[in-house]
């Protein structure tokens, strides 16, 4: 088996676990913030630790496209913040949001 067949490789902007609803920025987010492989596997059922290792060792082997993939992947999350942001229903719930905080 190669390492690639470990992943659906969805578009530009979205790389996810074979089988799973999982995005590799998922597993690398949680890495990053120093969780081990295995519980990173435990915090979601439906990743083995094989995948979780694969996912690891493509980012290894791949780290300057996989780190400006997760660059993009910031950046466009950031974008669709701002722009949800602005919509009613969300300036609504963030009013009453706000009102909860203060009671």
């Amino acid at each position: 088996m190669k390492l690639e067949d470990y992943f659906e490789f969805i578009s530009a902007h979205e790389i996810g676990v074979q089988g799973t609803r999982v995005g590799i920025e998922v597993i690398l987010n949680d890495y990053f913030s120093g969780s081990l492989p295995e519980t990173i596997a435990a915090a979601y059922p439906s990743l083995t630790l094989e995948q979780v290792h694969a996912t690891i060792t493509y980012y290894l082997h791949n780290q300057t496209e996989i780190d400006g993939y997760f660059q993009r992947w910031v950046t466009r999350g950031e974008s669709a913040i701002r722009q949800q942001a602005g919509l009613p229903l969300v300036k609504k719930l963030l009013r009453a949001q706000s009102r909860a905080r203060r009671s």
